[in-house]
């Protein structure tokens, strides 16, 4: 009989031919295959803007996530072909129990400012950084991190985790290892260094040019032989899909990552023979548009209001017009493309207008007055396609007597706004969802992701204890098909709540010149280290 861990491997296996059927294909990047040379200076950007700082260890997005993974590091990083390689780590293995796990640390990493790097910084980073903040509930059971020497770490649980699950964490979003060093004293969420980081990287931080770019150069004492071969490498923000369309014409812009620009000008770009757009390097990363509703205002912490609203809206028409068909209607939490996970057989919305109508009005919200209630939309401006969506669905619920008070801040104002405030009724955000679902799917739905202040978490404030549960449940099982079984159940609970649901799935597209090569060569390439990267100058 398959083991869990070959189920899970031939599973992910196939996952990784799951695509957007309805996009247009694009032409792929250049062989890889050729002799990296040293040198340059490359400038990189991705399709979103500036982020708030260059590290923001609760999370804080796709814009300081991926400045602060080329500077710090994870044990291990998913690749291309959906295995965990290593990076800081030299193996990773579990005891037969599942209660524990031991880490083997490379030997000779140094951070930025000559430190050694021991078991003693992955202590505290698991500790201190990993279980308390970035991470939660799969190290719910963690009860210790024993050092038994300088380059050993023993994790030690008081409830199973799966091998999967558990590698997941250390190649995902809330995996990255930060010095004890610096970040022992005071509040790590705080602390200077997330604005000039010192990491174990390829590249060093040199400065922050506020509202233009961020300058990296070559780690000298980088522990891969021979890397990075890039001088220097600096990240720079354009404010919309124009300009950094026009920098890369004129040769200011090298690589840009996820969507950069909309789909006809990315096609456009492609067909002048400078460029080429690649759609991998996302298997473990997928975008989605998600909608999300404020469970504590009067109006939207009712279900039946919720599942009214839903059915206002055409989620293909956002995904046909607005995205150029480079994006398909969402269905609920797990994607579609995610094989090891979904599955269909969940309640949905589809578009009816008129059965919103007659839900809203047996909710005891008839028209009164030329409406029936008015709801704030949160449109965030960071892409245009939100605000293009914001003003779609002021239209459609619009249409089914629904008032719609529409705003479309600043990166700024909106992360305020959602996740501080919670001023909103209506809220439209922007998540990368992985194969795993603990913990950055499901702490989107669950009551330890209600963290004030805390980006890309639970802002709708849903807390359901019996969805809790099964989460909870999820992260300790080791086997494969109850695992999956967990996965659907907690798909059924959040879609029959629908405090959010992803509007729309997109497809992902790496743009490069064609002077740059080992680009999108990892399943989440947009949080790489980026150290083999090179370019012809």
């Amino acid at each position: 009989m398959m083991s869990d861990l070959s189920r899970r491997q031939f599973l992910l296996a196939s996952a990784s031919g799951a695509a957007l059927s309805s996009a247009p294909a694009l032409s792929y990047a250049a062989d890889a295959s050729a002799t990296p040379k040293r040198g340059g200076t490359l400038v990189a950007t991705w399709g979103g803007l500036e982020p708030q700082a260059l590290f923001v260890p609760a999370g804080g997005g796709n814009s300081p996530f991926f400045t602060s993974t080329k500077f710090y590091e994870r044990l291990l990083k998913l690749g291309t072909d959906l295995k965990f390689h290593p990076v800081l780590a030299e193996s990773v293995e579990p005891a037969k129990d599942f209660l524990s796990y031991t880490v083997k640390l490379r030997k000779g990493v140094k951070w930025h400012d000559g430190q050694p790097f021991t078991s003693a910084d992955l202590v505290f980073t698991v500790l201190q950084y990993w279980k308390p903040i970035s991470v939660g509930v799969p190290l719910a059971g963690l009860n210790a991190a024993e050092a038994t020497d300088e380059h050993t770490v023993v994790l030690r649980f008081t409830q199973t985790i799966s091998e999967f699950a558990f590698k997941s964490i250390l190649a995902g979003v809330g995996g990255l290892v930060i010095p004890k060093h610096i970040y022992e004293k005071g509040d790590i969420a705080t602390n200077a260094a997330n604005n000039s980081p010192v990491g174990t990287g390829p590249y060093k931080y040199k400065e922050w040019v506020r509202g233009s770019h961020v300058e990296l150069v070559r780690n000298d004492a980088y522990w891969a032989p021979g890397q990075p071969y890039l001088d220097r490498l600096i990240i720079r923000w354009w404010r919309d899909p124009a300009s950094r369309s026009a920098a890369f014409e004129a040769g200011e812009l090298h690589l840009a990552v996820f969507n950069p620009f909309p789909p006809p000008e990315i096609e456009r770009l492609v067909k002048t023979g400078k460029f080429v757009a690649e759609t991998g390097g996302y298997q473990n990363a997928t975008w989605q548009t998600y909608l999300h509703f404020n469970t504590k205002n009067e109006v939207t912490s009712k279900v039946e209001v919720r599942r009214a609203l839903l059915q206002a809206i055409n989620r293909k028409f956002i995904a046909d017009t607005v995205y150029f068909k480079y994006a398909e209607p969402g269905i609920g939490p797990v994607r579609p493309s995610n094989e090891l996970f979904f599955n269909a057989d969940i309640p949905t919305y589809p578009f009816d207008p008129e059965k919103a109508k007659k839900l809203l009005d047996e909710a005891g919200y008839p028209v009164k007055n030329g409406s029936r209630f008015t709801v704030k939309v949160l449109a965030p401006a960071w892409f245009e396609e939100n605000v293009k969506t914001g003003n779609y669905i002021k239209q459609a619920l619009t249409d089914i007597g629904v008032k719609v008070d529409l705003i479309t801040p600043d990166r700024a104002t909106s992360l305020k706004l959602l996740f501080t405030d919670y001023d909103f009724d209506i809220g439209l955000t922007n998540n990368g969802t992985p194969l795993e679902l603990v913990p950055e799917v499901t702490m989107l739905y669950t009551t330890d992701g209600i963290i004030k202040g805390a980006a890309f978490r639970n802002n709708s404030r849903y807390s359901n204890p019996k969805l809790d549960e099964v989460v909870t449940h999820l992260a300790r099982e080791v086997n494969y098909e109850k695992r999956k079984a967990l996965a659907h159940e907690f798909a059924r609970i959040a879609n029959t709540d629908v405090p959010l649901l992803p509007l729309v799935v997109n497809r992902s597209t790496t743009v490069a010149s064609k002077k740059v090569h080992n680009h999108s060569n990892a399943a989440n390439y947009t949080g790489e280290s980026w150290g083999d990267l090179w370019i012809d100058s």
